[in-house]
């Protein structure tokens, strides 16, 4: 936003000031003591054009103390935190609206998949409240600071102002004993008065600006608290989805139990992810299952169609959704495949930066087959896409989804690891970076996912 001062700073040349020996010659000449001009800051007459200022324009322009503004933010924060957390009372009628539901495959799918669409929409729009509370309170302080900086100045405008106005006719204003003290009186009024007028129609202006700044961070401040409450409702709904997904999946709690035992033991042999991926579909029973299924799906030329929210094959070769395939989270590449690393290594896959706590969905339709932790990646899931070809997500705070499961394009699997909202309102500069690490293996050589990702929205690929 273009304040009042930076209007008159980029002309390229700052308007000449009074100085406050010219302030008070010119308030003694209309017969104003030093002493009360240089007093009288606070209290322009109603009616004139200073009226719209504060009282104390000392209060508008001083600076947040830091550690106040993050109290501030702190609480702000707390605030939108319980905001997120839903009520037991709406938790029970969550669960009421879940039990209505028809349990088979197809209804818990679509519902799954509708959920995850709303999550990412409520994700984006806190994710850009965030940002414009931030963008605000930042545009905030750079006035406050400025009219800070100019306090001395203020002053004396606001004293001038109380005994002169803004438009005074001189020989109202002007009371001189003799002609030649009317003319004097005339020469530095005409003088004074212009820049006068400069300082406090820039005043008034970075005062107003303040004043729509403040109502539009309250009215932000709204929109994000609103946001944050639908946040919480969806995540609760997507958390009872998943449990009812669970209790439909044919392995028992003990078979279960055993597989993730099992594939821990795996992961904790193997030497990296290509040794991790044979060793499971060699010796797990439900990623051998998997690769099975797999391998059946690509001999087949007739595949289910993407719009049946019940099928448990893929809808779509992988390697025809080139060009098609959304990103698992909202964020932005940070780092590419083919990249340097640190230690002088290419990188084998792409890094997105996102939001802690964000949604993460399956890019396309596949089986899971490992979900867990492995080695310096963290929680990691691992889909068999079909035709050799594997995904990795690493990076995840959670997974939500089981081994030999198969999921479809853009239902839910997890989240990023770290807390959603952990800076919210702040800057850029506070905010924790999350990231998820993505990977695309074909006969388990690592390749480029550049590729797969779709240019807009339009082209991606749904469930």
């Amino acid at each position: 936003m273009r304040t009042a001062t930076a209007a008159r700073q980029s002309s390229g040349r700052r308007l000449p000031f009074i100085g406050a020996a010219s302030v008070v010659a010119a308030t003694c000449l209309i017969g104003v003591p030093p002493a009360s001009a240089q007093n009288a800051a606070g209290t322009a007459p109603q009616g004139h054009a200073a009226s719209a200022a504060p009282a104390d324009p000392a209060a508008a322009a001083k600076p947040t103390d830091p550690k106040t503004e993050k109290q501030q933010r702190e609480a702000e924060l707390a605030t939108l935190n319980r905001t997120m957390q839903v009520s037991a009372e709406r938790q029970a009628q969550l669960a009421r609206e879940i039990d209505a539901l028809d349990k088979d495959r197809a209804s818990l799918n679509a519902e799954l998949i509708k959920t995850g669409d709303r999550l990412a929409s409520l994700e984006k729009a806190v994710e850009e409240s965030a940002g414009k509370l931030a963008k605000i309170q930042a545009d905030e302080e750079r006035i406050r600071g400025s009219l800070n900086e100019r306090r001395g100045e203020l002053s004396e405008v606001l004293a001038a102002l109380e005994r002169i106005g803004r438009h005074p006719p001189p020989a109202l204003v002007v009371a001189p004993s003799d002609a030649r003290q009317a003319v004097r009186s005339a020469i530095l009024l005409g003088a004074v008065l212009p820049q006068i007028r400069v300082e406090a129609d820039a005043l008034a202006a970075d005062l107003a600006a303040l004043a729509r700044l403040e109502k539009d961070a309250a009215d932000e401040r709204q929109r994000l608290e609103a946001d944050a409450a639908r946040l919480g409702e969806e995540r609760t709904r997507l958390a009872l989805l998943i449990e009812e997904k669970r209790k439909a999946q044919e392995q028992s709690a003990g078979e279960l139990a055993a597989e993730k035992d099992h594939a821990a033991a795996l992961a904790a042999q193997a030497s990296g992810l290509e040794d991790l991926i044979g060793r499971l579909e060699r010796d797990l029973k439900s990623a051998r299952n998997a690769a099975a299924e797999a391998r059946a799906s690509d001999g087949k030329s007739a595949r289910p169609s993407a719009g049946d929210p019940s099928r448990l094959s893929p809808a779509t070769p992988f390697a025809s959704t080139k060009g098609h395939l959304r990103l698992p989270t909202r964020g932005a590449i940070t780092v590419k495949f083919g990249a340097d690393d640190e230690f002088g290594n290419k990188v084998q896959g792409d890094t997105l930066a996102a939001a802690a706590g964000a949604q993460v969905t399956a890019p396309a339709d596949g089986w899971v087959v490992y979900a867990g932790p492995f080695r310096s990646y963290g929680q990691i899931l691992i889909l068999n896409m079909g035709d050799g070809y594997h995904v990795l997500l690493a990076g995840l705070g959670r997974i939500d989804v089981d081994l030999g499961q198969f999921v479809l394009a853009g239902e839910p699997v997890g989240t990023i690891g770290g807390t959603m909202l952990a800076k919210a309102g702040g800057t850029d500069a506070d905010q924790p970076q999350s990231t998820l690490y993505i990977e695309f293996r074909k006969n388990g050589t690592p390749i480029d996912p550049t590729p797969w990702w779709a240019a807009s929205a339009d082209e991606e690929v749904r469930g």
